[in-house]
């Protein structure tokens, strides 16, 4: 996680990583950090961050406490300045790295090979590695520099995937359109989910049962 807005697509995404059974090696930001408490009133502490990440998971889009059930056991945290984490180094085991949301700071660090951090080391790490590298870009609008960063990133490897919500899966709760923009996040990623409705070629299809349902997950 980065610092931009978006800390939702982040739960998400961390929800349905967990149900398809993925252990997950989490990196917050220190902006992020920040970001997540603006946005949900919850600290992310390093001494407590289980407690905290169950919290902030259970928690829906709308910002109901207790939306969802979630178990954090498969979810391994390290301090973004621990430069000597397991992620920083190609021999540490990862099947590929999701920055969700990326700010454009981040976009930057990441496209420009900078390593002020564990997660821009980490997504270094996952590109000279050759692993799936999927950034999930949270801003608008875009000024010609962070283009320019989004390409180098395409150049080299990475799936760019802006933060855009689509609206023909008939969402009709803001969860759902957080849903789809963590669906194709782990379409990108090659993890099986079923947070959305998928297109199948009819239209007015979205309409019939409203929503994804997601909620269940």
């Amino acid at each position: 996680m980065s610092g931009a807005s978006g800390t939702p697509y982040a739960a998400a995404v961390l929800r349905a990583l967990l149900a398809a059974g993925e252990s997950v090696d989490l990196v917050v930001s220190r902006a992020s950090r920040l970001t997540l408490l603006d946005e949900t009133g919850i600290s992310f502490r390093d001494a407590h961050w289980r407690d905290d990440l169950r919290q902030w998971l259970a928690r829906g889009a709308d910002g109901k406490p207790d939306t969802f059930d979630v178990a954090v056991d498969d979810v391994r945290h390290w301090p973004a300045g621990d430069l000597a984490a397991g992620p920083s180094s190609g021999s540490y085991p990862a099947k590929g790295m999701l920055i969700v949301p990326a700010s454009t700071a981040c976009v930057a660090g990441v496209a420009l090979g900078l390593s002020k951090d564990l997660l821009q080391r980490s997504a270094s790490v996952t590109l000279k590695e050759g692993r799936r590298l999927v950034v999930c870009v949270r801003e608008t609008p875009l000024n010609g520099q962070t283009l320019k960063h989004m390409v180098s990133l395409d150049e080299a490897g990475a799936i760019v995937l802006p933060a855009s919500p689509a609206f023909y899966a008939g969402a009709t709760h803001i969860q759902d359109l957080v849903d789809f923009v963590a669906g194709r996040t782990l379409d990108a990623a090659g993890v099986p989910h079923s947070l959305y409705r998928r297109w199948e070629g009819e239209l007015g299809s979205g309409h019939s049962g409203g929503g994804s349902g997601s909620r269940g997950v």
